[in-house]
């Protein structure tokens, strides 16, 4: 496996991992064998595209076990697991070991992880949530946290041991008339998480139109970007389609 980040000199460049997920949503809407989702992560290494991300759903409405045993035995890069605290897909990710999980909020109801994990209220979720970061700590897995952009989580999120945060964009996403405020609560989120010595992630609803703020916001190191980049593949391609994105986060960092 080669984990590597493009930079420029001085100015290192976002990873790019690209989520395969809806690849899967249209193979599962006729219960086909294609679109395959392995193929699809091919051609976004071929792309460039430095990880792939999955979500491995408790309903598994879209991703499917096999297709992460089969991910994980032909990316050439990084594979991100994400998950809820399932018993039985903790137990598969311990064993299969990606690099990366990064454990999501997940409701069946939701059409998409609709907000951040809600970190710091004293319960038995929160618990929960601590042994299932221990124990893919203990199996050797870097472990991420999706957290909405709240300066507080940041700490929380650190307490627990995790190496980095993913942190939710949807509200600079989707809340045109505050995105600028929504972009200025990421820089913060970022800042305080990178004091923490955490590394800092991003994602949702970014598509070929807002990612150049998010981009280029120096404390990010890795972005996570499927939905608008499969459905640009549908007229381009998956190559082309994550060569432009990739294309657009280059462009951020070095203007």
């Amino acid at each position: 496996m080669n984990v590597s980040r493009s930079q420029t000199p001085g100015k290192p460049i976002p990873r790019l991992y690209v989520n395969v997920d809806h690849v899967a949503t249209l193979r599962q809407a006729r219960r086909a064998v294609e679109p395959d989702p392995v193929e699809a992560a091919a051609a976004s290494e071929r792309g460039g595209a430095d990880g792939i991300t999955v979500h491995l759903r408790e309903d598994r409405r879209h991703i499917q076990d096999d297709d992460v045993v089969r991910l994980l035995g032909s990316v050439r890069g990084a594979l991100n697991l994400e998950l809820a605290t399932a018993s039985d897909i903790l137990a598969l990710a311990a064993s299969l070991r990606p690099h990366q999980a990064t454990f999501v909020p997940e409701r069946r109801e939701e059409i998409t992880t609709e907000g951040g994990l809600q970190l710091g209220a004293v319960g038995a979720a929160d618990r929960h949530l601590a042994d299932a970061v221990r124990q893919l700590v203990g199996a050797g897995i870097r472990v991420s946290l999706f957290i909405d952009p709240d300066p507080d989580m940041m700490a929380a999120a650190a307490s627990l041991g995790v190496q980095a945060v993913e942190l939710h964009t949807g509200a600079y996403a989707n809340r045109h008339p505050d995105a600028a405020r929504a972009l200025a609560r990421l820089r913060v989120a970022g800042e305080r998480a990178r004091s923490l010595g955490l590394a800092v992630h991003a994602g949702h609803g970014l598509t070929y139109q807002n990612v150049t703020p998010v981009a280029a916001i120096p404390e990010i190191e890795e972005l996570n970007i499927g939905h608008s980049i499969v459905s640009r593949a549908v007229t381009v391609g998956m190559e082309r389609a994550v060569r432009e994105m990739r294309a657009l986060i280059v462009e951020a960092r070095v203007d």
